[in-house]
């Protein structure tokens, strides 16, 4: 079960990606969360590690969603 923070980074990934083509910097994740960058890598290393994205610390800009909804 995710976090409340870690299901709003996630669907603010998906939404931005579906709209944007591209998927958000930490920089608009921390804008548009009102989050600090070391707080939005917790979260983004939280949702490599659970699947539902993909995402690597030495690119942290670089990101694929595999799940953008919850598991039940």
């Amino acid at each position: 079960m995710l976090s409340d923070i870690e299901r709003k980074v996630l669907r603010v990934i998906a939404n931005y990606s579906a709209g944007r083509r591209r998927t958000p910097t930490v920089q608009e994740l921390c804008t548009k969360t009102g989050r600090l960058r070391g707080g939005i890598l917790i979260v983004l290393e939280e949702l490599a590690k659970e699947k539902y994205i993909e995402w690597n610390r030495a690119a942290p800009d670089e990101m694929k969603v595999l799940e953008a909804w919850e598991r039940k």
